[in-house]
């Protein structure tokens, strides 16, 4: 199963997070296989570089066990973000909302907690 994850609020991380670990024991338990795609844009970006290192390792291992986590490149120039400064298993695609409806439209199904 393909899923995408739309955070855009800082103080949603916890909750996002916890939805992806939920959802990747699940898998492990009932032998599914997820593809799990992040994409943070709007304030949310701020989580991914060393400005903001609260979430840095458990996104790392997030990262570590197959999930894609995807900065997008608008938000980044809007808080001034350079991609030097995201953390290195950061992806940074050209336009968020643009990415949702890609990966929609390619079957992904859509959470924003």
């Amino acid at each position: 199963m393909d899923v995408i994850f739309h955070i855009d609020e800082i103080e949603k991380w916890e909750l996002t997070i916890s939805n992806i670990k939920n959802m990747l024991v699940y898998g492990k338990e009932n032998h599914d296989t997820y593809h799990i795609e992040i994409v943070a844009n709007s304030d949310a970006v701020e989580c991914l570089s060393h400005r903001n290192d609260e979430y840095q390792a458990v996104m790392e291992k997030l990262s570590e066990d197959g999930v894609t986590i995807c900065a997008c490149h608008n938000a980044l120039m809007k808080k001034g973000i350079s991609n030097g400064e995201l953390y290195s298993f950061v992806e940074v695609v050209p336009a968020g909302v643009v990415e949702l409806a890609k990966r929609q439209q390619e079957g992904y199904s859509y959470i924003k907690p």
